[in-house]
């Protein structure tokens, strides 16, 4: 089983404020500062995760900022929110390609898998037009 990592590049403040604007959405200091963390440092974060993030590292943000703040990157396309049937917490994904997750059962940690690791078929006839499959395995991360 591969494990892909999409952080092998992490963005300038420059870049991020580039990638905003490109995406129609104003580079405001908070807006840099979570992209920032849920583009380059965070591994599939909740709100509540980047609420941590932020009163430790961008003090005085708000909750309501962050949920705005990821709520817009969602519509703005640079994040996927996904929902995962062991926790009622959306988590944010920076990895937009096509991809499977991993959830280790014992650290609650998830990881993105590659589609080539992962054999979907689907026996559904005319009646369904399936616009993407996505995955969840669980278990345990062996060392």
């Amino acid at each position: 089983m591969k494990l892909t990592n999409p952080k092998s590049h992490c963005l300038s403040p420059g870049e991020i404020e580039s990638t905003l604007e490109k995406a129609g959405v104003q580079p405001t200091a908070q807006r840099i500062a979570i992209c920032r963390y849920v583009l380059c440092q965070a591994e599939h974060p909740t709100a509540e995760d980047v609420k941590n993030w932020a009163d430790k590292n961008f003090p005085k943000m708000s909750l309501a900022t962050v949920y705005n703040t990821l709520n817009l990157l969602v519509k703005a396309g640079l994040l996927k929110e996904v929902r995962f049937p062991h926790s009622e917490k959306a988590i944010y994904d920076n990895n937009l390609s096509i991809h499977h997750h991993f959830l280790d059962e014992g650290s609650g940690e998830i990881f993105d898998l590659n589609p080539e690791e992962v054999k979907v078929e689907s026996k559904l006839k005319g009646k369904f037009e399936v616009k993407q499959v996505e995955v969840l395995f669980r278990g345990r991360l062996r060392a």
